[in-house]
């Protein structure tokens, strides 16, 4: 498991702009090692990168244990990309699969 700072980028896999697959308007950006869900900045002091089971993991962490559960609540704080390509991001009380911008046809 790697641990690097907000100011390293995540993985380039995880790169760029993600609409939610339920609800397009509904995006997730990620632009280096800063991650915008749903209009919202995340506000992380650190990530930890890790390959399980072939799956590309990120958990998004902050350093202040006191704090720890409001961020848990408050937000995304697992990005995963499957074996298959599929691309997750959950926390406590959610989770939604992403797919990449202009990856689905449009319908005429």
């Amino acid at each position: 498991m790697e641990r690097s700072g907000r100011d390293a980028p995540l993985p380039h896999e995880m790169q760029g702009r993600w609409s939610d697959v339920d609800d397009a308007a509904s995006q997730l950006i990620v632009r280096g090692g800063d991650i915008t869900c749903f209009g919202q900045p995340i506000d992380y002091d650190y990530k930890l990168v890790n390959v399980v089971d072939g799956a590309l993991t990120v958990s998004l962490k902050i350093e202040d244990r006191s704090g720890e559960d409001s961020f848990q609540r408050s937000n995304i704080t697992e990005l995963v990309i499957t074996l298959e390509g599929e691309f997750y991001a959950y926390n406590l009380k959610f989770g939604t699969q992403f797919e990449r911008v202009g990856a689905r046809p449009k319908r005429s």
